[in-house]
């Protein structure tokens, strides 16, 4: 393999491990906060250890969440160093503001958080986890106003071959930013429901501190089904900006070739030619991509092509349309399940029936604690795999930021170093949330240090 594939494979290593933890940290946030305040509210106790239990386990996630983070920052200017020059004017704002603002506010608090129980008034306590699950939201807004730029550029004017910020306010009003963040932050918060339903699942069927649980899956089943319903929406909005800032993705992702008009027909499954421009066999619902798309004139991959050939020179300008088009539907699939899942919990509820005296039900919560991780995991792929041979979508080819000095024997040193660090990183992850999930919420918290030594450190 060459550099550049090298390169690409690295990329998206990193950014799917590192994705797996984000989601859970911002959503893990919001519990969090919640359950705390209803224990500020009714000095329940009981609401103070699932605080405390939900709380530790979001430590975890969000410490291994920034060492995945930084690494995967270090290939801008390994692997892509002239993506790095080509788009750092506008893309190290964001970033910037980011590091300055909403990371130190998050690890601010968090530090509070930890160390202030018994020291802060329970109010003033709650607040910093507040703070925190508003730092993470900060935190994910402005790292996605910079995939904004490189999905629908904005705000910018080319000086001397490379891009330069004319109007930081057009990258915040980018349309971009305003169907990719509510979709993230939904996508967090269903992500974050789902894990607690499925650990008050494990403990609700053996029977273990039933109170604590039984409350924790009632919280997580009305923000699963609130925020899965929010994302589902929220993804039809998407896709409909999509089908005009990059119709190519669309297109992809729903293996159509050729312009239809009138009422077209949405393709369940496929199987896609690309060599040859077409679909080996479809299986069809009639009048659904209408539907779907809003539209009744659905421009297809190949006149998509001649119009980019047009308009950007010779080249190939077809994504791995395969890959869009499964990916897509994966999310699809795991996005219709939690909703399902999480409706009928919610439907339990309003019939006041006991959730942990529905043993299918909490096995099924068990299994589905994979589903916002494939989504997830799928989405992303979708995105960024929909968006080839484009790294800055119009302005820049992927082919063309990559760093054309770093050899492929270096770039594949790299490539095994980050896999096998990641590997290890993994399996403590996995070991701790067990180990600190399994031991239930009579478990010793975290101990209190003293802020002599604290700040003495």
């Amino acid at each position: 393999m060459d550099a550049l594939s090298l390169a690409r494979e690295q990329f998206a290593v990193t950014t799917i491990f590192h994705f797996l933890f984000v989601p859970l940290t911002i959503g893990l946030a919001l519990v969090v906060a919640i359950m705390e305040t209803i224990y500020v509210r009714t000095k329940n106790p009981q609401f103070k250890k699932m605080a405390q239990y939900w709380g530790k386990l979001f430590l975890i996630n969000f410490t291994v969440g920034v060492v995945t983070g930084i690494i995967q920052e270090f290939q801008f200017g390994m692997n892509w160093s002239n993506y790095s020059r080509f788009v750092g004017d506008v893309f190290g704002a964001p970033l910037a503001v980011e590091a300055l603002l909403a990371f130190f506010l998050e690890s601010t608090f968090i530090g509070i958080w930890i160390f202030g129980w018994d020291r802060l008034r329970p109010s003033v306590h709650a607040l910093a986890m507040w703070l925190v699950a508003i730092g993470t939201s900060i935190s994910a807004f402005w790292i996605l106003t910079a995939n904004s730029f490189m999905q629908q550029p904005t705000g910018y004017t080319m000086v001397n071959g490379h891009a330069e910020m004319t109007n930081f306010f057009a990258l915040l009003g980018n349309p971009q930013v305003w169907v990719e963040f509510p979709h993230a932050i939904y996508a967090a918060f269903t992500t974050a429901a789902f894990f607690v339903a499925g650990i008050s699942a494990y403990f609700l069927l053996r029977k273990r501190h039933v109170e604590i649980f039984r409350s924790s899956l009632k919280i997580a089943v009305v923000i699963g089904a609130i925020a899965s319903i929010l994302l589902a929406v929220n993804g039809d909005a998407q896709a409909k900006h999509l089908e005009v800032a990059q119709p190519m993705k669309m297109a992809a992702a729903e293996a159509v070739w050729q312009t239809t008009t009138g009422s077209a027909a949405w393709n369940l499954i496929a199987g896609i030619d690309q060599s040859g421009g077409r679909n080996t066999f479809a299986i069809q619902i009639p009048g659904v991509l209408s539907l779907l798309s809003g539209t009744n004139h659905f421009t297809g991959i190949n006149e998509l092509q001649a119009q980019d050939v047009q308009k950007y020179g010779p080249g190939n300008y077809i994504p791995p349309v395969a890959t869009t088009f499964w990916s897509f539907r994966i999310m699809v699939l795991a996005g219709g399940l939690m909703i399902l899942l999480a409706l009928y919990g919610l439907y339990l509820l309003a019939r006041r029936r006991a959730l942990e005296e529905r043993p299918r039900y909490l096995k099924l919560l068990l299994w589905a604690m994979a589903l916002p991780y494939v989504a997830n995991t799928a989405g992303w792929i979708m995105t960024e795999i929909g968006r080839q041979p484009w790294v800055v979508y119009g302005l820049q080819l992927t082919a063309q930021g990559v760093s054309t000095s770093v050899p492929a024997g270096e770039v594949a040193a790299t490539l095994i170093g980050f896999t096998v660090i990641f590997a290890l990183i993994a399996a403590a992850e996995v070991y701790l949330m067990v180990k600190y999930a399994k031991a239930g919420p009579d478990a010793e918290p975290t101990p209190a240090i003293p802020l002599e030594t604290v700040a003495a450190v």
